[in-house]
């Protein structure tokens, strides 16, 4: 089956804004040796980081007019920062998958949804 493993965390961190440059290589290593773990084992089907959430933009629909604002759809600490489609055995194995990511230490999260095939 295939998840979306949805990265979020406070977009500082997902954007390496504020630590020094030793860690932000230290860390796109990290992100570079998951991704080859993922690849290895045959369950990447895709993925892609996403540029900071200021260059976001929402598009909603009211009264048949469209309406588009900058930003993302809500004020939240966390911002999504990129994601990973993965196909595992069951969401057992999404999970132990998610669970290695490198951003969960700074407070980050996975979200995980199962896609639903069409």
């Amino acid at each position: 089956m295939k998840y979306l493993l949805l990265i979020a965390g406070r977009e500082n961190n997902l954007t390496y804004g504020d630590i020094p440059e030793a860690e932000a290589s230290k860390r796109t290593q990290q992100w570079a040796t998951f991704t080859n773990d993922l690849v290895a084992a045959n369950k990447i089907r895709g993925g892609e980081r996403l540029r900071p959430v200021a260059t976001a933009t929402t598009v909603r629909v009211k009264d048949g007019q469209r309406l588009i604002s900058d930003g993302p759809f809500a004020e939240t600490k966390e911002q999504l920062g990129g994601f990973y489609l993965s196909d595992a055995r069951d969401l057992d194995e999404a999970v132990d998958w998610a669970s290695k990511m490198p951003h969960l230490v700074d407070g980050g999260a996975c979200e995980i949804r199962p896609i639903w095939e069409i």
